[in-house]
């Protein structure tokens, strides 16, 4: 877990939206259960694409502004962001080769652009 970051609200905005590489945010709660099932999966892309993505968690319960600033209203759900601006999610659990599938299209997007 030592590569995920702890998303806060305070600090929103320069460690994601001026962050110079791509930022994946696990929304999450303590309570989810689906969440604690995907958890495993965010911390393996953290690893994976160490130097290319920064990944970390944003609690719901305790960041509720920055949820519904995005329009998160189910969890989980994986948000990627680049300069500036939410460009992809993916809400739920689809299995690991879902999340993995689903990160490596996003991140092809994101450099595309």
């Amino acid at each position: 877990m030592s590569d995920l970051k702890n998303f806060q609200t305070a600090t929103f905005a320069t460690d994601v939206l001026q962050a110079q590489e791509p930022v994946l945010i696990d929304f999450w709660a303590e309570w989810c259960g689906p969440c604690r099932a995907i958890a495993p999966v965010v911390e393996q892309i953290a690893q994976d694409l160490q130097g290319k993505l920064t990944v970390g968690k944003l609690d719901v319960d305790e960041n509720p502004e920055i949820a519904m600033q995005y329009g998160v209203m189910g969890i989980p759900t994986l948000g990627l962001f680049s300069g500036g601006r939410m460009v992809d999610r993916l809400v739920g659990f689809p299995g690991p080769a879902g999340v993995k599938s689903w990160i490596a299209k996003a991140m092809e997007e994101t450099s595309a652009a």
